[in-house]
């Protein structure tokens, strides 16, 4: 037997003619030189760069590249290096990591789970070659993957529209049958609905005169063999004798197993193909064809439309100029775009269409759910002006590809008439809050009482030792918390945090919200909510219930994930029965974590109320509660508090996040930090890192959490943004 020759295709001449574009992340120009020299040795032909700063790879990422190998930086971690890939326009980008010198082999597992593509050591010229030419397939293959879906995306949307604009019959067949069909081809065969040709085969109705040639015509059709382009065909159907001889083609169709037929109805037309379109003249898909490719791209097995619209437009639109007028409107995507973080499509002035899809029936009711805090009264900035945006919302379940703009329009009316899914039906948290879960304060008098966790305020009068309620001044700010705490209008805002240990990936900080004539107003450090404790609190039970709705809800899909909840002192000073309130909460919830929610509260009112704030602390962590503290770190007492009050995290002051632009100050943050630490065992958070260079500098701090606008904005509802 002679020698059989085996070659591997990834060393193929085609593959090393193209140039790879490397971007090296080290502080070595020797070993830079080192990878060009290994690769360049093996016939590669490369072109690298290489950088070794935050900045410089910030801008890098702006460009195309195949590889990113990461070996040392002075500013930058291979953990950081993930995270900005994530977050810029090329998320897939794999990324190589040389073989740190402390590297052990068990740790491998855990480099590729944080997102690394492989781990390379440079002193094995051969290994690292195979490597990095391995991991060049792989990004050769899936940019190859990205440009033909877009180019058969392209091709279809030309023939379709080619077909529309010439005034063809089109029908669709899968295996010799008609599924589908146009109005001209209805009308082509004497046929009055579509339900009458659905079933019916091709050849009865073609009845073609040379039978044996259209079949073999059809054969290579459905194998994909599409390239014969037009062809003249003579029918015996008395329908259609007079036409003859018919003009006919065959094309993909964008079902599976399916082709396109397309008939000339008018004999003079001339045949056209869809190589007579241009790239540039390319006619913009249709929307259901534009849904219908987002539902092949990502085929998943529960898919929904959600329809967004608006329920009132607000009159100082109208009133305004032209370009406020336009960004107004304009700005609704954006926001839209933002907040589901699914494909979305406008199908009118003011409709648009979300796509959601899910792997089952109960994560996508999970997601559909979570979108009813949309509904809300919003604001939407326009140009440092805040407009009011008042959405109506609606849901269709798709049954598969949308057929056409009957179709299409069809799923649209149902949306319009079926309101998304709210959480009282998906949960078994009671809206009611009957006495077993009453978010109402009551006062405690000296007659009553009850085994149900209301609120217990009491205030003496210093004359008569009698208990008096506590009333509420005439105050502006209390009248409207109080009134959009009534009509269910204060606005949850949930933000993503990032761990960097990789192993919390779902914990979410909660702040609280109210439109207050055209601004936003924080619900959290009102001091005139010290006037009316008792709004105060009622304020944060009902903030307390609608966050843990969410979190029941949002639990279906992600089992781990907790909350950070923040809350005013009220509560946890004069409310009786919280603890009690909160373990009910937690039991509702439903989660298989040891402690999904994290309370927070702000330093200054824990220092302020030390001996109480320590007693109240310990009996809340007796019933499954963790305690935060917020705007942490500023003060010369926060140090010592530590020690006096047993936390398990703390939110850093936003003061100390800008410590991280300067050199200097991040070095007088690390030494801050590491005080903290040494005084009690803690999970620090950083947050409003809202760019790029603080994000990035935040991975040079002994944080374990980091959170802002670059990674998660804040949304109005549990989103897993690492997950979009």
């Amino acid at each position: 037997m002679g020698n059989i020759k085996v070659r591997n295709p990834l060393f193929s001449k085609k593959l090393k003619r193209s140039e790879a574009r490397l971007l090296i992340i080290d502080d070595n120009q020797i070993r830079f030189n080192q990878i060009c020299n290994q690769l360049k040795e093996n016939n590669l032909t490369v072109a690298a760069t290489l950088l070794d700063d935050v900045k410089n790879f910030e801008k890098q990422l702006n460009f195309t590249w195949d590889i990113v190998i990461f070996g040392r930086a002075y500013d930058l971690k291979v953990d950081q290096a993930i995270a900005l890939i994530r977050s810029s326009t090329q998320p897939n980008l794999p990324l190589l990591l040389l073989n740190p010198d402390d590297y052990e082999y068990d740790q491998y597992t855990s480099y590729i789970h944080k997102g690394l593509y492989d781990v390379l050591n440079i002193d094995y010229p051969e290994r690292f070659y195979y490597g990095v030419i391995r991991t060049l397939a792989f990004s050769r293959m899936q940019q190859q993957q990205e440009r033909l879906v877009d180019e058969l995306e392209t091709a279809q949307t030309q023939a379709q529209s080619l077909v529309e604009d010439s005034n063809k019959a089109l029908a669709i067949i899968q295996e010799g049958i008609h599924v589908q069909a146009n109005p001209e081809y209805l009308e082509l065969f004497g046929f009055q609905s579509e339900d009458e040709i659905i079933g019916l085969p091709l050849l009865d109705l073609l009845q073609p005169k040379h039978l044996a040639e259209l079949k073999t015509r059809i054969k290579k059709a459905s194998q994909g063999q599409l390239d014969a382009g037009t062809f003249s065909l003579d029918s015996l159907n008395s329908k259609i004798a007079s036409k003859n001889p018919l003009t006919v083609e065959f094309l993909k169709a964008t079902e599976e197993d399916a082709i396109q037929i397309t008939i000339d109805t008018e004999s003079s037309t001339t045949a056209i193909s869809p190589n007579t379109a241009t790239e540039n003249s390319a006619p913009k898909p249709n929307i259901f064809q534009q849904i219908n490719r987002s539902l092949h791209k990502n085929p998943a097995s529960s898919n929904a439309l959600v329809t967004f619209s608006l329920s009132a437009c607000p009159e100082q639109i109208f009133q305004a100029d032209w370009l406020t007028s336009k960004t107004y409107f304009q700005n609704i995507r954006s926001f839209l775009k933002e907040q589901t973080q699914v494909p979305l499509f406008k199908v009118d002035t003011l409709v648009y269409v979300a796509l959601f899809q899910a792997e089952s029936q109960a994560v996508l009711d999970s997601k559909l759910t979570g979108l009813s805090a949309l509904t809300k009264p919003q604001l939407i900035d326009v140009n440092g002006s805040s407009y009011p945006l008042n959405l109506r919302m609606g849901y269709s379940v798709l049954n598969g590809d949308i057929k056409d703009e009957t179709h299409l329009d069809h799923y649209i009316s149902q949306a319009f008439a079926t309101k998304l899914p709210i959480p009282c039906e998906q949960t078994s948290i009671p809206l009611g809050l009957d006495l077993d879960l009453d978010f109402s304060p009551k006062i405690e008098t000296p007659s009553l009482t009850t085994d149900a966790p209301v609120v217990s305020i009491q205030s003496t009068n210093t004359e008569t030792n009698v208990p008096v309620l506590l009333t509420s001044l005439d105050n502006s700010t209390l009248s409207r918390i109080s009134e959009c705490l009534d009509k269910g209008e204060i606005h949850l805002k949930y933000q993503q945090l990032y761990d960097k240990e990789d192993s919390n990936l779902y914990t979410y900080e909660v702040t609280s919200n109210y439109i207050d004539g055209s601004s936003w107003k924080s619900c959290s450090d009102i001091l005139d909510l010290s006037e009316d404790p008792e709004l105060s609190i009622k304020l944060d039970r009902w903030i307390l219930v609608e966050a843990c709705k969410q979190l029941h809800n949002f639990i279906t899909q992600y089992p781990d994930a907790k909350l950070i909840i923040n809350l005013n002192k009220h509560i946890l000073l004069k409310d009786k029965n919280f603890p009690e309130f909160v373990s009910k909460l937690i039991t509702i919830i439903g989660s298989t974590i040891e402690h999904p929610l994290i309370l927070q509260f702000a330093e200054e009112d824990l220092h302020q109320h030390l001996t109480e704030v320590q007693k109240k602390i310990a009996e809340l962590q007796l019933h499954g509660v963790q305690i935060a503290i917020r705007n942490f770190g500023r003060s010369m007492y926060s140090e010592t508090l530590l020690k006096q009050i047993n936390v398990q995290c703390v939110a850093l002051h936003p003061e100390l996040t800008q410590m991280l632009n300067d050199e200097n100050t991040a070095q007088e943050l690390t030494e801050k930090l590491t005080a903290f630490q040494e005084t009690r065992s803690l999970q620090i958070l950083l947050r409003e890192l809202n760019d790029m260079t603080l994000f990035a500098n935040a991975w040079n701090v002994e944080a374990r959490f980091i959170q802002g606008d670059y990674f998660q904005k804040k949304l109005d509802h549990l989103i897993d943004v690492q997950d979009q």
